[in-house]
This record gives structure tokens, sequence and C-alpha cells, in this order.
């Protein structure tokens, strides 16, 4: 019986070492094939470089033709993937150090075409009646087909005070509209703060991820306490920076993931979570989006949605949750490389698939009965109060008119509402979540 456990023990042993053997063996002839592989795929690249250098009908030099080989590779990986060579990437720096003359909006690929994320509010394009989703066909007289994003914006950009036309494709027109924009310096408030008639609902409209987005929004939190709900509108925000969009978030959930990054490597690897210090939690809270919120707008709205923390309302999101870093290849030319994707809490990605409402709902007017008489009994009373304190002395004419605009500017109407039917939804979700919590 012993003499049976020492040759079973030999024979496992000698099992061992063979497939230890064996497996060693594999490994060694798996990586001769790799590089065997990458060698014979590298000397066809070569043969490949060489004629079209020797025979292709206009006569390009070697750089030319390597240039043309990134920049397809790059733009065959993603569509926010690319190659930066000299003068793209001293635009880069500009745009990242300085001051630009611009139109005002974001830009990206949906199904191979140009397409704009989101005219930011109170830019040239938006001022010009560009919108989210718009197909961009021309920029003056260039054909977008097969552009990259970076010549796209490369043309676009330019001297303030100088105009271009762009011929856009817009879903319900029967035909391209022709939209003539004049460049600008692009400076934009980030967080602006609104408060809704009647109705004590705090309205903060986020219009880019800068970095001094959750200063501001803890500034009008702070100021606005005693409020029965908030309305984030989020809708034609293209993003920014993503630490904003994780303090934004953070705002109101007290703990657990927000967002996750995941790349290739261990490294490029991150997850951001929710901390309790300053935390709103007992507020009802409603988001809105549509096709031109983006990246950190996407991380807000998807977070808060996987946290049942918000409502999410509007359309469907524009589905950009990919991760890109500037790779420098020498001290003039740089790749773009996507390294990473952006997850929500629930593990879901946003990359190519957005964040879907809660509610959907599509921008329109609110279909309502107007009572003319009572928005002119309405102005009359507030005309008629206004003329007896300038008779009592009260106030100063041009005081008081100054105070009632700058009031007016703070202040969302009835009216106002009833021209925004996404609006008009969050303020009624708003209401019925306060009269939940009340209960």
């Amino acid at each position: 019986m012993k003499h049976f456990k020492f040759v079973t023990f030999g024979f496992a042993a000698t099992l061992i070492g063979t497939t230890f053997l064996l497996t060693s063996t594999l490994m060694a002839k798996d990586e001769a094939t790799t590089q065997e592989s990458r060698l014979s795929s590298l000397a066809k690249f070569t043969k490949v470089l060489g004629t079209v250098e020797k025979y292709y009908v206009d006569d390009l030099k070697i750089q030319e033709i390597v240039n043309k080989s990134i920049e397809g590779l790059l733009a065959n990986l993603d569509a926010h993937s690319s190659f930066l060579d000299t003068k793209h990437f001293k635009d880069l720096k500009i745009q990242t150090d300085g001051e630009f003359g611009g139109l005002g909006i974001t830009i990206g690929m949906r199904d191979g075409a140009l397409t704009i994320i989101a005219p930011m509010e109170g830019t040239p394009a938006d001022k010009a009646g560009v919108e989210a989703s718009d197909i961009i066909l021309k920029i003056n007289k260039k054909s977008t087909l097969n552009m990259t994003i970076d010549e796209a914006v490369g043309i676009m950009r330019g001297k303030p005070g100088t105009s271009l036309t762009l011929t856009i494709v817009r879903d319900g027109e029967s035909k391209p509209l022709l939209i003539p924009i004049t460049r600008d310096i692009i400076k934009i408030d980030s967080v602006y703060t609104k408060t809704i008639e009647k109705d004590n609902i705090l309205y903060i409209r986020v219009i880019n991820f800068d970095k001094n987005v959750v200063r501001k929004t803890k500034e009008a939190l702070s100021k606005n306490m005693d409020i029965k709900g908030i309305i984030l509108d989020l809708r034609n925000n293209p993003g920014g920076l993503l630490n904003q969009a994780v303090g934004l978030t953070d705002l109101f959930v007290t703990k657990g993931v927000i967002v996750s990054q995941k790349g290739r490597y261990e490294e490029q690897n991150s997850e951001y979570t929710a901390t309790v210090a300053g935390t709103i939690d007992d507020i009802p809270l409603v988001v809105l989006v549509n096709g031109g919120s983006a990246s950190a707008s996407e991380i807000v709205s998807g977070a808060l949605q996987d946290h049942k923390r918000a409502v999410i309302v509007g359309e469907k999101t524009f589905g950009k949750g990919s991760v890109q870093v500037i790779l420098p290849i020498d001290k003039e030319e740089a790749l773009r490389l996507t390294i990473a994707r952006y997850y929500l809490p629930s593990g879901r990605t946003i990359q190519a698939v957005g964040v879907t409402p809660d509610i959907v709902v599509y921008p329109g007017i609110v279909p309502h009965k107007k009572d003319d008489f009572m928005i002119k009994e309405s102005e009359l009373k507030q005309h008629l109060e206004e003329e007896l304190e300038k008779l009592d002395g009260k106030k100063d004419d041009k005081k008081s008119k100054k105070k009632t605009e700058d009031e007016k500017k703070k202040i969302i109407t009835q009216e106002d509402i009833l021209k925004d039917l996404q609006l008009k939804s969050a303020v009624d979700i708003i209401k019925v979540l306060s009269i939940q919590t009340n209960k």
C-alpha cells in the first residue's frame, strides 16, 4: 500500500513537472510567434510606405506619407483619437492656455458625421440659431465629409470679428440651412441661478464644467436653503472638467461610487466616491438633459439617476463617455488617444449609449389657454404701484427701474415656464415630490 502511495506521488510530481515544461514551451512558442508576427507586420507596413513613395501619382515625401498613415490609424480607432501635427498641437496649446476667437460650439462625431453636441449659451453660435444635433455639412464652402474634429475646429477658430458660414443639416428641415456666424472671444459664465416665481424652487443652470462650477453652485445653495426643490439644468452642456462633475454630484449624494474610469492597464483605472460632508439629500431634485448634454453632464445625470437621488427629465444624452490624453511624440507633435472609458455607479457605460431620462419630454411650448386679461391686469397693477411710489417720493425713478430689471433677471416667471415644456415638467415633478416629502 505504501509502495502504491510512493508510486502515485512520484507520478504526480512527474506530471506536474511535465505540465510546467510543456506550459513554458508553449509560452516561449507564443512569444516567438507574436514577435515574428510583429516583425512581419512592420515589414508589410514598410513595404507599403515604400510602394506609395515610389509609385503614387504625386511626389510625396516620406514624412507626409508617415503622417497620413498615423492620421488614418488614429481616425480608425475611434471618433476622439487623433494625430496632432505641428499646427494642430500648437492650436491645442492656444486653446488650453490662452484666449481665442471662436463660435462657441462643441462638436463630435456621430455615425461618421460631424455633429454639433451643443452651442454654448450666449455665444455667437447660440445667437445665430445653431442647435444641438445639427450636422455640419460644410464650413464655408469646404465639405466636412472625411474631415476630422481637429480639422473642423482649426477652420472654425479664428480672429474675433471675422465671419464664416456653416451649412447645416437639421432634422425636420427639408433642405440644408446656411447660418452665418461672426467669431468672438468665448467668455462664459458657467453657472447662474434663478428662482421659479411663486413656487419657491431654485433653478441652477450649468452651461459648461469649468473650474468654478462646484464653488458657484455651493454659493447658490447656501443662499437658498429654504426651498422646496432644485432644478439642475444641464441641457446643451457639452461637459468639461471631471473633478467638477464629481464635485457637483457629491453635493447631492452621501455615499457610494459617483463614476469609475477603466482602461487597459491598472494605472489607468480610478474610482471617485461621494463624501457625507456638505451633502444636500433632503430636497427634491430634478435634472434636465437633452441631446446636447455630454461627457461631464452625463456623469452627473447618470450618477444621480443610479443613486436614485434625482429624477432625470428631457431627452437622451449625447453618449460621450471616453477618456482622452495628450501623448507628445516630440516637442511639436502629439497623439490624442483614448485610454479609458467612464462607468456609472451601476456599471453601465456612457460611451455611444448616453443617459436615458426617467421621464422623456421633448422640447416645446406648454399647451395652455391664454388669459390675456389676467396678464394685462398684473402688469397694470405693477405699473400703477411704481407710479404711486414715484409720486410719494419713496423711490428714485432710475434706481427703481434698475432694481426692477435686476430682480426680473433672477426670476423665472410663469409666462417663461409656459414657453418651455421640459422646464414645466420639472416644476410639476418637484411639486409632487415636495408633497410626498412633507407627508
